[in-house]
């Protein structure tokens, strides 16, 4: 039951609102915690006990598109089921943000549905605008930059860093460094990408930076399109996807990727006798965050929102680092003494301060991309 003052003080909330002409108050908010899949906090949830609990009592949480070796989801996986009991199923860990996206609209209330995803932001606004993502606002959410999350809490940037080159230094020589090397007639065939520009973010934002590395900007990517054209046209181009398996045997000797994908490929292939080198280009530096987000219909809710509050927890943003890559809530980790310092001194050095496109200019330069890449380099 309400106590008296606490009933006394909503009256007059709602009379000042009546009398400025709003309504909130014809439908007053429920009274006690709400059920996992309606939860928008682990506080609305009824604390981060109660969100446990329910979290254990499913026992499970079912991911897609998550490989081991990205920005450390190994480590995470593996920290979370220890921590929690609680089983991680993760589906075609080598898909795209787009087959993520795909997976929720056409599953629907199935038990098979991903209960979470973690997409390129540009692809977590097009399922928020798609209605599939369930707000929710983790504990340290105030702490997020406000254009590394959605006002709507639907969707919140977790980790990121920096488009680079890498390069097979035994097979390759010299490696490139810049976007403006990799036209050289000595990189015939060798040039990949991680995906198919269209459906991938990381190849979506690799387009994005030969833009800027070619006097383009965020309000205009098609020179970045035009790059992909002449590389394809040079016969530079490799149309194989490039993963670990591919960079480590000379498929993709040549790979434009995340400074943390390829810093992670250099640590776990130098004892097999691939020198892989790492290059941040200057001349198309760009930097982007990846957006996590729960499936508004997610057959485990208390699971999925738990892991979103374990991937933004300190332990979890520190194993991030552990794979070079940079926690969303990095300064301000820094600032409350939680950072994991000599982890962070592995990052690369980069200069200046990260520039971000706006979400008009994501939107224009994806749907720009959508309808030029096929011409690009199929011709």
């Amino acid at each position: 039951m309400t106590p008296p003052r606490a009933r006394a003080t909503a009256v007059l909330g709602c009379l000042a609102l009546v009398a400025l002409g709003l309504s909130a108050c014809e439908h007053p908010p429920a009274a006690g915690p709400q059920k996992p899949s309606l939860a928008t906090s682990a506080e609305n949830a009824g604390g981060m006990r109660a969100l446990i609990a329910a979290a254990k009592k499913e026992g499970r949480l079912t991911a897609i598109a998550l490989p081991r070796d990205w920005a450390n989801y190994g480590g995470l996986i593996d920290g979370f089921q220890k921590k929690y009991g609680i089983k991680v199923t993760v589906e075609t860990p080598l898909g795209h943000s787009e087959d993520e996206i795909d997976a929720i609209r056409k599953r629907g209330h199935r038990p098979t549905a991903p209960d979470v995803i973690d997409v390129g932001d540009t692809f977590a606004r097009s399922a928020a605008s798609q209605g599939l993502l369930a707000p929710y606002e983790v504990a340290p959410h105030d702490s997020i930059p406000g254009n590394q999350k959605d006002p709507k809490a639907r969707w919140f940037n977790n980790y990121g860093g920096y488009i680079s080159i890498g390069c097979d230094a035994n097979r390759v020589k010299p490696c490139p460094e810049t976007f403006a090397d990799l036209l050289k007639p000595a990189y015939r065939g060798k040039v990949a990408l991680e995906g198919d520009p269209r459906r991938s973010a990381t190849a979506f934002d690799s387009v994005y930076a030969a833009a800027l590395a070619n006097n383009g900007s965020f309000s205009n990517v098609q020179p970045g399109l035009d790059f992909f054209a002449e590389l394809k046209d040079k016969g530079n181009f490799n149309p194989l996807y490039s993963d670990l398996a591919t960079v480590e045997d000379g498929r993709t000797p040549i790979s434009i990727n995340w400074d943390y994908i390829n810093l992670h490929y250099a640590d776990q292939l130098r004892g097999r006798g691939v020198n892989w080198q790492v290059a941040i280009p200057f001349d198309g530096s760009f930097a982007q965050y990846f957006a996590l987000a729960i499936n508004k219909n997610a057959p485990h809710p208390a699971a999925a929102r738990l892991w979103q509050e374990y991937l933004f927890s300190p332990e979890g943003q520190n194993l991030r680092l552990l794979g070079y890559a940079r926690p969303v809530l990095m300064d301000a980790m820094r600032q409350d003494g939680t950072l994991d310092k000599a982890a962070a001194a592995r990052l690369p050095t980069v200069e200046g301060t990260p520039q971000f496109p706006t979400d008009a200019q994501l939107e224009k330069a994806r749907e720009t991309v959508v309808k030029g890449w096929a011409k690009a380099v199929q011709g």
